[in-house]
């Protein structure tokens, strides 16, 4: 053959394979929002193990600093096999609305899980996408709360009852490796998102141990326990804060047989591991609201032979939100477009991005559906929060406040300083803004200091894009919040009438 035609040859094969190439790349993105990726049986595809906590305070765990030493062996081994983010966020600090946004990729007024509550129909969801990228999908624990959608069908779940409560390590052990085994004889990747039910209230008590609930594999005194800056050192703290000790021993007990058991499988290498928890700690001042403890979460991740061990983010803010966008780009799977996240996978790699320099939070109805809207921003240095419902009037309170509160009510009678304290708590304010970096428990509302009114309205204005962007319904109230007739207006359009109106017979004293 000439020398010339082989060579024409060869760039007509070159450029066809090209084409062909960029042809299968393009398809595999997809031209409409929830595209996806055929799954190749050839490739070995990534698999995915998330690991919530329930309730947790990030500084429980050992690598956060947390005191006793040794309360969390397992998570500590963990930690230093990966990378453990110190600004990482929940951008709700409700369970079931937390657990949403990781499901949806979406913020909670735009999927519609504004609450104890479905999403809307059509938004997309984590498990439909990745089955359909031929995974298996598989749950345990925390199921109604982490299936906002109708339309999510797990191929593999066990709920509280199944797992000893949601609270047996050696059942979460057993059920991991039976889907674990599932995952190689069907030959498909799998998404496993693995939610202990620890430390969630009830509290571990030793002495009223919860029917089919095992006991940690070490209890703790009231003398053990550091207080949270949030809270005061209380006799009655301390009492129950020993028994939150204990759940969270338990959980770390849960999360070392799981570990153990992907391990086991042989899969271990080829399993990006994701821990957190789905809200701080459920006490006054942090679950169900927007303060920093309310929404900081422990993120620890392991990619063998892509995140370096030992290593930490101590800069990006990192969210939720991101975990859905992050976990398609990590997987090489195609899947909604619109989502409000942005993957983290560059971080992951050791590598900058842009943009990370804030982190945006919300409640809007609790358990009971009541109404009680907060918006948050908050940067390295600041936080702004603002107090829709907040009218002088009404009384708010949850389900998070067990015998911490009772303690503190005892106390506030002759200690004027917790008495302001519950009275916050109770009633708000309108805006709150806090110096994070000497006040991460949020102990001094500095909203009128004069010295701060540019960083006040920084942070307003940050909020208010944020709003804007993603067509937040309190924007509307936001930008008349001083006006109480338009606020309260708008929160009757978004919310519906109050389902709780006793929280408003008790009048604010003054």
């Amino acid at each position: 053959m000439p020398t010339r035609l082989l060579l024409a040859r060869m760039r007509y094969h070159f450029r066809s394979t090209s084409l062909l190439i960029i042809a299968t790349l393009v398809a595999s993105i997809g031209t409409h929002a929830t595209s996806q990726v055929r799954p190749n049986r050839k490739a070995r595809k990534l698999n995915i193990l998330l690991f919530t906590a329930d309730d947790l305070h990030a500084e429980s765990l050992g690598v956060y600093a947390a005191k006793p030493d040794g309360l969390t062996p397992h998570l500590d081994r963990f930690a230093a096999q990966g990378m453990r983010f110190d600004r990482a966020h929940v951008n709700v600090a409700i369970c079931a609305p937390s657990r949403a946004v990781i499901a949806t990729g979406l913020f909670s007024h735009r999927s519609g899980a504004l609450g104890f509550m479905p999403a809307n129909d059509g938004v997309p969801n984590i498990v439909t996408t990745f089955q359909g990228a031929g995974y298996l999908a598989g749950i345990l624990g925390k199921v109604g709360h982490s299936t906002p959608l109708k339309a999510m069908r797990w191929d593999y779940q066990f709920d509280q009852r199944e797992l000893g409560n949601g609270r047996d390590p050696d059942l979460y052990y057993r059920r991991c490796r039976t889907f674990f085994e599932k995952s190689k004889t069907e030959g498909k990747p799998f998404y496993f998102m693995v939610n202990s039910h620890d430390p969630h209230r009830p509290y571990c008590n030793p002495d009223k141990l919860q029917r089919g609930a095992a006991m940690p594999s070490k209890v703790y005194k009231p003398a053990d326990v550091q207080v949270p800056g949030f809270l005061p050192d209380l006799p009655g703290v301390r009492a129950e804060l020993s028994q939150y000790l204990n759940s969270t021993r338990r959980l770390d007990d849960t999360f070392g047989k799981v570990m153990k058991a992907l391990e086991e499988s042989g899969m271990a290498k080829n399993t990006l591991v994701i821990f957190m928890s789905d809200n701080g700690i459920a006490v006054p001042f942090a679950k169900c609201n927007t303060w920093f403890h309310s929404t900081r979460t422990p993120m620890l991740v392991r990619w063998p032979g892509v995140v370096r061990s030992d290593s930490q983010n101590r800069r990006d803010f990192v969210s939720s939100v991101d975990l859905f966008p992050t976990f398609l780009e990590a997987a090489a799977v195609g899947g909604p477009k619109d989502l409000d996240g942005r993957s983290f996978l560059t971080l992951l790699k050791g590598k900058t991005q842009a943009r990370r320099d804030v982190v945006f939070t919300q409640i809007d109805q609790k358990a009971g559906h009541a109404a009680v809207p907060m918006r948050c921003v908050q940067t390295a240095r600041f936080g702004y929060i603002y107090n829709p419902f907040s009218d002088g009037e009404y009384r708010y309170r949850n389900n998070n406040e067990g015998k911490s509160m009772a303690a503190m009510n005892k106390a506030a009678k002759s200690d004027a300083s917790i008495a302001a304290r519950i009275q916050l708590f109770r009633y708000r304010v309108p805006e709150e803004f806090y110096d994070l970096e000497h006040d991460p428990d949020c102990l001094h509302n500095l909203i009128d200091d004069p010295k701060h009114a540019s960083n006040i309205e920084e942070l307003q204005a940050k909020l208010r894009s944020w709003m804007t962007a993603t067509g937040d319904p309190m924007l509307t109230a936001f930008r008349n919040k001083t006006d109480r007739t338009v606020v309260d207006r708008v929160i009757l359009e978004t919310y519906g009438p109050p389902k709780a109106k006793r929280n408003r017979k008790r009048k604010r004293k003054k």
